[in-house]
């Protein structure tokens, strides 16, 4: 944990059990307590490359089943349509975020040549 952040570890430390020199512990005792630092501990979210609380994950990980649940019942998802996005996966980088397509024109006869194509002209 030293090796990680030690600013982080100290800060843990003092913060919890009011230990603010952690070198003057022996260090089997130093050991005992920074495992027993709470998992929202700053080095504790550092080690585990948490980005937010455990909580927030759960919150989304719910969210995200019951989006899915919703999504099944409709027609959409009866003619296998593309399921909804995983804010969980957004949050954690695993998906990139939801980008609006757009239609690119190189000039006006580009435009309205696809206007009346959508329109059926």
């Amino acid at each position: 944990m030293i090796l990680t952040d030690e600013d982080a570890l100290i800060c843990d430390m003092a913060e919890t059990y009011g230990v603010f020199d952690l070198y003057s512990l022996p260090a089997p005792l130093a050991a005992t307590l920074a495992v027993g630092l709470r998992d929202e501990s700053r080095i504790k979210t550092k080690l585990l490359n948490m980005t937010m609380p455990l909580d927030d994950y759960l919150l989304a990980a719910i969210f995200d089943c019951v989006n899915w649940l919703r999504w099944s019942n409709t027609k959409e998802a009866q003619k296998g349509g593309k399921p909804p996005w995983s804010i969980l996966d957004i949050l954690t980088d695993q998906q990139e975020k939801p980008q609006e397509e757009f239609l690119v024109f190189t000039d006006g006869n580009a435009f309205e040549a696809a206007r009346a194509r959508i329109l059926g002209e």
